[in-house]
C-alpha cells in the first residue's frame, strides 16, 4: 500500500480562505460569445415566473447549471409564502437584479408587504439579492450571518467574474436578525424553523405548517449533483436522516432542482443521500489504497449518476476539496497501527 501523501499547508487568513472557497464554487469561465450584450431588449431579465404549488406558496425554479453569463447566476430555487398580513421570502437569489425582479414578481401576485426575508445558508446564490428587500426583514441563523459578513464580498466579486454585468450594483448585505429553531409566526403563516448543518456550518430548513411545504435549502438536491465547498459529509448525511423523520411534510422544495411531492416526495432526499454515500466511499477507498488525487479524479462516475446534472463537474470539485483531508485521516489511521 502506498502511504497517502499529506496535504500541503493551507493559508488561513480569512480573505484568502474566502477566495479559495470562491474558486471551488466557480466553474470555468464561459466563452466570450456567451456574454450578454448590455442594451439588448432582453438583457438582464431573469424572466422570473413564480409557480403556485399550493395555497399561498410560490416557488421560482432555477436552472440545474453552473454560473455563467447566460443564466446570470439563476441556478437556485427561491420561494415566497403569502399570508394574511404579509409575505415571507425564502432566499433572495444571486444578485441585486434578481432580488429586485423577485420583489416585482411578488408584487404581481400580492400587494402585501414583505415582512421576513430568510437566507437558508451562506452561499452566494442564496443571499446576494438581499439588497432588494427591506433591511429589517433580513434574517438567518447566527453562523450564516457571520459567514455572509466575513466572506460575502469576496463571493460577490467572484460571481461578478462568472456572471458579468448581471451582478452590477450587487453588494453582500448580511442579515441583521438572528433566527433560532422552533415555531415562528410571520405574515400570518406558521413556520417551523429547523437548524441543521452539513452542506455548510449552518443550514436552515423552513417548514410551512399549513401547506406541509418544506424548503430544504441546499441540504437537498434534485437531479443535480450536490455542491460541497463547505461540506461535512458525515454531518450532511445525519441531517438527511433527520429530514426523513419530519412529520407533516407533503412537498419538498430542494435548493436546486424540481419540487417533489406525492409518490416522488422522497426522491430528492434519496438522490442526495446516494450521491454523498457514494462520494464518501469513493474517497475513503481511494485513500486506503494510497491513490493520488489525479488518480481519483480519473476514476469513472457511478452509472446511477449518469443523468444527474453537473455530476462530472461536482465530482471533480469535491475530490479537490475533500480528498486531502481524507488522505490525512487515512495516514493517521495507518500510523496508529
Amino acid at each position: 500500500m502506498r502511504a497517502p501523501s499529506l496535504p500541503r499547508p493551507v493559508l488561513c487568513r480569512p480573505r484568502l480562505a474566502a477566495l479559495l472557497l470562491a474558486a471551488l464554487l466557480a466553474p470555468s469561465l464561459p466563452a466570450e460569445a456567451d456574454t450578454v450584450v448590455p442594451g439588448a431588449a432582453h438583457a438582464f431579465d431573469y424572466r422570473l415566473q413564480p409557480r403556485r404549488i399550493t395555497d399561498g406558496v410560490y416557488v421560482l425554479i432555477g436552472r440545474t447549471e453552473d454560473f455563467d453569463t447566460r443564466n446570470g447566476g439563476n441556478i437556485v430555487n427561491t420561494g415566497f409564502l403569502v399570508g394574511s398580513s404579509g409575505v415571507v421570502v425564502i432566499d433572495s437569489g444571486p444578485s441585486r437584479r434578481y432580488g429586485e425582479q423577485l420583489r416585482a414578481a411578488i408584487a404581481a401576485v400580492t400587494p402585501l408587504p414583505v415582512v421576513l426575508t430568510l437566507n437558508t445558508h451562506a452561499h452566494p446564490d442564496h443571499f446576494l439579492g438581499n439588497q432588494a428587500f427591506p433591511a429589517g426583514t433580513l434574517a438567518a441563523l447566527p453562523a450564516t450571518r457571520d459567514a455572509i459578513a466575513r466572506e460575502g464580498e469576496d463571493l460577490s466579486a467572484n460571481l461578478y467574474r462568472l456572471a458579468g454585468d448581471w451582478m452590477r450594483g450587487t453588494e453582500a448585505r448580511p442579515p441583521g436578525r438572528s433566527l433560532a429553531p422552533g415555531r415562528l409566526h410571520a405574515g400570518g403563516r406558521e413556520l417551523e424553523l429547523i437548524a441543521l448543518d452539513g452542506h455548510t456550518g449552518a443550514d436552515l430548513l423552513v417548514l410551512d405548517r399549513a401547506s406541509g411545504t418544506l424548503f430544504a435549502g441546499d441540504l437537498v438536491f434534485h437531479d443535480r449533483a450536490p455542491t460541497t465547498p463547505h461540506a461535512d459529509l458525515d454531518h450532511w448525511l445525519a441531517a438527511l436522516e433527520r429530514i426523513a423523520t419530519l412529520d407533516g411534510v407533503r412537498q419538498v422544495v430542494p435548493g436546486h432542482g424540481e419540487v417533489a411531492s406525492g409518490t416522488g416526495l422522497q426522491t430528492p432526499l434519496r438522490q442526495t443521500q446516494a450521491w454523498l454515500r457514494w462520494l464518501q466511499q469513493r474517497l475513503d477507498t481511494s485513500a486506503a489504497q494510497g491513490l493520488e488525487t489525479n488518480e481519483v479524479l480519473a476514476l469513472p462516475l457511478a452509472a446511477e449518476f449518469a443523468t444527474i446534472a453537473e455530476a462530472a463537474t461536482e465530482y471533480r470539485r469535491s475530490v479537490l476539496r475533500l480528498y486531502p483531508q481524507t488522505e490525512h485521516k487515512a495516514l493517521q489511521q495507518h500510523g496508529a497501527r
